[in-house]
């Protein structure tokens, strides 16, 4: 080809890729990370089959395209349809609880609870709230009928706390102390514990579809922690192809066919992809600044990413983590935790480090309203949420 030919072509192909710039590009990532494929890539993993051998006493899987089919827009189960609407924010810098009316978005309550709270927790059978104080090493039960609080609970290092699929088990994550502590959910008595000493920062975690298998991340460590549920054992321990151990991975997301885990990793900018089975990381996804926290659309179509330190948040296709948009908080701001309506219009979420609440339109991601909270607001709870069950966090239900 003559130089001219070639001057004309490198000058189209210039042109297609800035064309082509991925519509979640913040100004940092998009390159990837070293040596990882990108969002490019097809799944790579067949997604495993729920129905298969699920977890005796998990309620079946009622669709194997979307675990989460049953925590649809409106889908209130009987026992859910007459609690208060309230969202309920729990304050790592100020130690207690505040309410909100979300009807209205005014503060209605405030209840202290102890130290440092990190996350209001719906249990398995959605009749209670638990307000996680890990310092304090205790929880702050609140009845969702009344909004009001009940007696504080003993539990050891309560940073996060999820449910098992079936119901029999609570979770502590003690992230200070580097293990799991399962409790009796009824009498909170202790169960027994899973070591994860090669686990530093423990915190969050997701469930595979069929129940049988959890994966925490270690955000101090760069890795995630692979356990089975029925024998309480770790199973293995999994880098990320580079480690932060810094802010490194922190949320965790099952994709609705079970295919694969989106991790969220902090200083990556981005989520890394775990294959369905746990077992090895696919390809990675930028997104922004301090990709945080993961919650899905309820048509599970979707994906939301929090950038913490971009003020943003990431769309991507909840099956194939392509980009669809980005959502930017006018005058920047540091979106965390949260999650969606129980009828999907809206996604709530704490601003850790400007003491308020963000309300956000899932229609365009418009900012509907920015409520002035405590200090370092963390894992809030949008209470009533859809779903027959729930694994806990901030309302992951199924």
């Amino acid at each position: 080809m003559s130089r001219t030919g070639l001057g004309w072509l490198a000058a189209v192909l210039l042109l297609l890729a800035g064309c082509s710039s991925s519509p979640t590009s913040d100004d940092v990532g998009m390159s990837g990370m070293p040596g990882m494929p990108t969002i490019g890539l097809p799944h790579e993993s067949t997604p495993p089959v729920p129905a298969g051998n699920p977890l005796p006493g998990m309620p079946p899987v009622t669709d194997l395209r979307n675990v989460d089919a049953a925590a649809g827009a409106g889908k209130l189960s009987p026992e859910v349809a007459g609690d208060k609407p309230l969202v309920y924010v729990p304050h790592s810098g100020s130690g207690d609880v505040w309410v909100i009316d979300p009807a209205t978005y005014q503060v209605v309550a405030k209840y202290p609870v102890g130290k440092e709270l990190q996350h209001v927790v719906p249990s398995w059978d959605l009749r209670t709230l638990y307000a996680t104080d890990d310092r304090g090493d205790q929880i702050l039960p609140f009845d969702p009928k009344t909004g009001l609080p009940g007696r504080k609970i003993p539990v050891i290092d309560p940073y996060n706390m999820y449910f098992s699929p079936d119901g029999k088990y609570a979770i502590s994550v003690a992230e200070a102390r580097r293990k799991l502590v399962w409790y009796d959910p009824h009498t909170w008595q202790v169960h027994d514990e899973t070591a994860a000493p090669d686990c530093a920062g423990i915190d969050h975690a997701d469930f595979s579809a069929d129940g049988r298998t959890a994966v925490f991340t270690c955000e101090f460590a760069g890795r995630v922690a692979v356990v089975d549920v029925v024998t309480h054992k770790l199973l293995r321990m999994i880098d990320m192809p580079h480690r932060n151990v810094r802010m490194g991975p922190q949320d965790i997301k099952l994709a609705p066919d079970g295919s694969v885990y989106y991790i969220a990793d902090s200083d990556a900018n981005g989520l890394w992809v775990l294959d369905g089975a746990a077992t090895r990381v696919l390809r990675f996804i930028p997104t922004g600044k301090g990709a945080h926290g993961l919650y899905l659309s309820r048509d599970a179509k979707q994906l939301y990413v929090t950038n913490r330190h971009k003020g943003s948040v990431s769309v991507l296709d909840a099956y194939t983590g392509a980009p669809v948009t980005v959502w930017h908080i006018p005058g920047g701001g540091s979106p965390d935790m949260g999650n969606v309506t129980a009828d999907g219009t809206q996604l709530w979420l704490s601003g850790r480090y400007n003491g308020v609440v963000y309300v956000l339109s899932t229609k365009d991601g418009t900012l509907l309203r920015t409520i002035p909270v405590g200090r370092e607001p963390h894992g809030l709870c949008v209470w009533p949420q859809p779903g027959r069950y729930s694994l806990g966090h901030t309302g992951i239900t199924r």
